[in-house]
């Protein structure tokens, strides 16, 4: 069971997560409105996982985010996942800049990943254990923007499949049961992968991250 601090707006779908999560074994330990009451109520209730939306009053703008980039500073090993409306890739940026190292679960996914409950569920289970979890939508978005780019298309199309796998946090084998190969196959292309982007052969959050980079052009 995970103790949750949820932190969404709209009441309608903050009831809606908080029965989803009830009803899956969870506990929602406090579900409030605004950035400043997450913040408070992290505080208070020191939860296992926070859930907060990108947008919160009273400006609707980046409201949520700014309260998840500030409880990471403050709880460095918290867990958050962050719901997003749009594709934004800039907040994914923002949300997952940093020195690269390990500080804990992470997931940046859009709002209509809950409405598929197991894979919402599997997302905040993942994120809990620490792990990095990119909704596959943004990391279609940063394929694409990358795609013509040296050496990105240096890549073959398995390549380029393992490579959107890998950003959207799978380890090897969920990766190889997701294409149907085994692990040695996608430690192969991975090795591959590393290779012609110059990347670290990091493993976890850390290859997570530095594919992510890569991706927005932030690395080698």
């Amino acid at each position: 069971m995970l103790r949750i601090v949820l932190a969404e707006d709209a009441v309608l779908l903050r009831a809606g997560l908080t029965e989803i999560l009830d009803r899956s074994g969870h506990r929602v330990v406090a579900a409030v409105g605004d950035a400043q009451a997450l913040a408070r109520a992290v505080e208070e209730h020191r939860p296992d996982v926070v859930i907060t939306d990108v947008r919160m009053p009273p400006g609707f703008r980046d409201e949520g985010l700014r309260a998840a980039l500030d409880l990471r500073a403050r709880h460095e090993r918290l867990p958050v996942l962050v719901l997003s409306q749009y594709v934004a890739t800039a907040y994914a940026t923002q949300l997952l800049g940093g020195d690269g190292r390990d500080k804990g679960g992470l997931g940046y996914v859009l709002k209509d990943r809950v409405g598929e409950v197991s894979e919402f569920l599997d997302t905040l289970r993942r994120v809990a254990d620490g792990q990095t979890v990119i909704d596959p939508e943004v990391v279609r978005v940063l394929l694409a923007q990358q795609t013509a780019a040296r050496p990105l298309s240096r890549l073959t199309p398995r390549e380029r499949e393992v490579l959107g796998l890998m950003a959207e946090g799978f380890t090897n084998q969920s990766i190889g049961t997701r294409l149907g190969v085994t692990e040695a196959s996608v430690v192969k292309h991975a090795g591959n992968i590393f290779m012609k982007l110059d990347l670290d052969p990091a493993e976890g959050n850390r290859r997570v991250l530095a594919v992510l980079a890569h991706l927005r052009g932030g690395a080698g």
